[in-house]
């Protein structure tokens, strides 16, 4: 078991540093995106939600086409066996399933023996000012692609719209991107799920809008419904930030992070103190829900 700060990686069926890992330059995840993944939460408990995470992971598997061999139930050993290695400790960890090695052509038939992949690092360590503050955001001039290109429920290595948004925001001096559908209506962040509360009511983008199904996103929802909160999954714009007490976004790596402005006007930070008891309670159920490993 490994104690220290350093990322290491199952490769192969071995564990060793990230930093040393390696993979075929003719697996199809390498050359085209063709694979799928999760992000999953670790805890000092175990893993976060374990059996979603996997039902998740088996579900967009089955969407592209891609079974390991040993079937979803191997990556979940493996995702078991690298959080042993990590220790009981705070971290996350990223389960990838490539097609595998194939021919350099984009024919995935080729590839006969998918891949998997499991990495686990330590958690986000945000600016403290920052996250006082909140993130400022700015809309992504990129689109997310509809359900009929590229479905967002399936969690692919295909991540290029993500990192160009990502890219924009940082080149233009923000922390995160605003990432809008076809119709003008928020899908979500860069690689987070959005958030507005207004009064007594937790809005946050419908899935049919491009949101990917975080699990984050729903344990956050299954907790407000518990403080009273009135949840609604629908369609936002813009406007329904900027007309919110508080916005902030979830992910399984960021946790829950407020977000402070959009397009360099400030958002509302009225309801801020109803987002960090969220906040604080999402870590307590975190751990909760998290699955032992040993």
């Amino acid at each position: 078991m490994t104690m220290s700060n350093e990322s290491i990686a199952w490769v192969e069926g071995k564990i060793i540093p990230a930093a040393e890992a390696r993979v075929p330059i003719l697996d199809h995840g390498f050359l085209f995106g063709d694979g799928v993944f999760e992000g999953i939460r670790v805890t000092d408990r175990g893993i976060f939600r374990l059996d979603d995470h996997m039902k998740r992971l088996s579900t967009a598997g089955r969407a592209i086409g891609i079974q390991p061999e040993g079937g979803f139930a191997r990556a979940r050993e493996i995702a078991c066996e690298t959080t042993r290695a990590w220790g009981a400790r705070d971290g996350y960890l990223r389960l990838i399933v490539t097609r595998g090695v194939g021919a350099l052509g984009i024919d995935p038939t080729t590839c006969l023996n998918p891949a998997i992949i499991c990495i686990a690092a330590g958690p986000a360590e945000p600016d403290p000012e920052k996250t006082a503050r909140g993130l400022d955001l700015i809309t992504s001039s990129l689109r997310r692609p509809a359900g009929d290109v590229l479905d967002p429920r399936v969690k692919s290595m295909n991540y290029l719209n993500n990192v160009l948004a990502k890219r924009e925001a940082r080149t233009r001096g923000a922390d995160d991107a605003l990432v809008l559908n076809g119709l003008g209506l928020i899908a979500e962040a860069s690689a987070t799920n959005v958030f507005a509360l207004t009064g007594n009511r937790l809005d946050t983008p419908q899935l049919t809008d491009g949101a990917l199904e975080g699990l984050t996103r729903r344990t956050v929802m299954e907790l407000a419904v518990e403080m009273g909160l009135e949840v609604r999954e629908r369609s936002l714009g813009r406007f329904d930030l900027y007309a919110a007490d508080a916005a902030f976004l979830t992910g399984s790596r960021a946790g829950l992070i407020a977000v402070g402005s959009l397009d360099g006007s400030p958002i509302s930070q009225t309801g801020r103190a109803q987002v960090d008891t969220i906040g604080e309670a999402f870590v307590a159920r975190a751990r909760e829900l998290s699955v032992p490993v040993d």
